[in-house]
């Protein structure tokens, strides 16, 4: 259960005032409500004694009339204040929460951020945050104020009616309620997590059909898809049935028990009061009492049966590991100075738990306004070789120097502006191609962004559309793969980076566009180290050299 205190000190410290104002505010409302029902038992049995004595005239009822709609009204007041405080602190901390965790995926390493289906993490990581927010409101401030109560309600209990009756309300709700709620928790972990991960699954399967529904026909498989989902729509409609019948089953458990509680109350005061050492009315505000704090009690089945669920939610949130930002070196102003462009010497790279080096003993030097190409067979190392040198996967051995300083010496937003790296798995986002573009540099110019589209022949593609105010849906849609390519190469330009590595650029078009876009490039950077990984002819007839990886090589069994 670590992950679950963890999980709460993290929402609760979000606004950690706001939220002790509601638990107090939450004893508030219990400790009102078994006031009320006392107060209430208590007027209307000492009224009817009043009236069967004669003495009714005599009888005060303004002041427990007053007590009553005090106590109402404070009830109501404490539960509305409770509500606002609470809710509004753990929303402000789960949308904190969200952030968080979106900054964490985004610091992942390269290979796992090009395995990432965005749409799926995005997915999995709000229904987690989702998760939490019972944490607090259907767990530990019921919890806490619930016991605050029981002990107030001792006391008060002690005092007024008998010790025997407070200590019979204090163990049949705390003891039996509590092996009630346990045993419920312990019987719901697997089918509360099981329904989770069902569902979550069961989205996951939807978005997928509904995304790959013209592959699915066009090759017949629709029809297995849909089956496919309907088995995971049942598994997660089993697990909830089952997470129903334990709360209803509970449920059943805790209104006898309640009914129990307050049978034992009402029997212990009546001895009481057949004995001489209680009135009649003080013995009905031990029952009613015992019949207000079933409030305590009864409400928690719902936060106890998504134990499963908060707790499978929290331990895929919590394991953070600290993001150390890289080491800190010569500015970009000093930097500046040396206008050289790319320099590998020895440069090796290592797969974890390999024994070898999958390549190693790469030299070259890539000089201003000098294109390269890494050429080799498909598992050379070439878009490795293009992340190492964005400072993206480590380096195992050797030393990469950008404009004369080591790699690892310069700071991280430095690098970014002089060095941008074109992977083969490119983003776009939903909005115009002007709000594309934007990504790169938010106060680009309509004059900048159609340049360009111009250097990556993309701008006669959407002269018949809409221009740069052209729409495209999630991840781009609307554009072929080439075109997508191309918005991306643009996007790229508009950082102006000294150093441009590109892992095949000019996949999906042809030969004359793929020479259209090369001669772009280099127009538009002309004073750009450019390296470039490449399969096609067209992009090795436009370097100036070539690189072939293959005599690299050291351990084909690792690529």
């Amino acid at each position: 259960m670590r992950p679950m205190w963890r999980a709460l000190g993290l929402v609760w410290s979000a606004a950690p005032k706001a939220m002790w104002r509601g638990a107090a505010l939450s004893v508030c409302v219990l400790a009102m409500g078994a006031a009320l029902l006392g107060v209430s038992g208590w007027f209307i049995t000492a009224t009817g004694l009043a009236g069967l004595a004669g003495i009714g005239i005599a009888f005060d009822v303004f002041r427990p009339s007053a007590a009553i709609r005090f106590l109402a009204l404070g009830r109501a007041g404490a539960r509305y204040g409770e509500r606002l405080l609470t809710h509004d602190a753990t929303l402000r901390a789960l949308a904190a929460l969200r952030i968080h965790l979106l900054r964490r995926q985004a610091r992942q390493g390269f290979e796992a951020m090009q395995r990432l289906r965005g749409s799926l993490t995005l997915s999995r990581i709000t229904a987690d945050v989702d998760a939490l927010d019972g944490i607090v409101l259907r767990l530990a401030l019921p919890v806490l104020a619930g016991l605050v109560t029981h002990l107030g309600a001792f006391a008060g209990l002690a005092w007024l009616v008998t010790p025997a009756v407070a200590g019979a309300v204090a163990i049949g709700y705390l003891a039996g309620g509590g092996l009630v709620l346990v045993r419920l928790a312990a019987g719901t972990l697997r089918p509360s997590a099981a329904a989770e991960s069902a569902l979550q699954r069961l989205r996951r399967e939807v978005i997928d059909m509904l995304r790959g529904r013209t592959d699915l026909l066009a090759h017949g498989r629709m029809a297995e898809q849909i089956a496919r989902t309907d088995a995971t729509d049942e598994a997660a409609r089993a697990a909830l049935a089952a997470l129903d019948r334990a709360d209803r089953r509970a449920g059943l458990i805790l209104g006898l028990l309640v009914a129990a509680v307050c049978a034992v109350a009402l029997a212990l005061a009546g001895r009481a009061v057949a004995q001489g050492h209680l009135d009649p009315a003080s013995a009905a505000v031990g029952f009613f009492v015992a019949l207000a704090l079933a409030e305590t009690v009864v409400p928690l089945r719902r936060g106890v049966t998504e134990v499963g669920r908060i707790r499978a939610a929290a331990e895929r949130i919590l394991p953070d590991a600290d993001h150390t930002p890289p080491p800190g070196g010569a500015s970009a102003h000093d930097a500046a100075r040396d206008e050289s462009g790319l320099c590998v010497r020895d440069l090796a790279f290592r797969r974890d738990g390999a024994r070898h080096a999958v390549y190693s003993g790469v030299c070259f030097t890539v000089a201003r306004g000098e294109t390269l190409a890494l050429t080799g067979p498909s598992g050379s190392g070439k878009s490795t070789l293009l992340a190492q040198l964005a400072q993206v996967l480590p380096v195992t051995a050797g030393t990469i120097r950008v404009m004369g300083t080591p790699l690892d010496a310069w700071p991280e937003q430095d690098l970014r502006r002089v060095l941008t790296l074109v992977p083969q798995r490119s983003a776009l986002i939903a909005g115009t191609v002007l709000e594309n573009l934007a990504l790169a540099r938010p106060d680009v110019t309509e004059a900048e962004a159609q340049a360009v589209l111009e250097a990556v022949a993309l701008d006669n593609v959407l002269e018949g559309r809409a221009g740069l105010g052209t729409r495209l849906d999630e991840r781009g849609a609307g554009l072929s793969g080439g075109e997508t390519r191309r918005l991306v190469l643009a996007r790229a330009l508009l950082r102006r980076p000294r150093i441009l590595l590109l892992d095949e650029p000019t996949e999906g078009l042809d030969d004359a566009t793929a020479r259209r876009v090369l001669d772009g490039l280099r127009a538009a950077l002309p004073a750009a180290a450019i390296v470039m990984a490449s399969h096609r002819g067209a992009e090795q007839a436009a370097a100036d050299r070539t690189l072939d990886l293959k005599r690299y090589i050291e351990n084909s069994a690792y690529l």
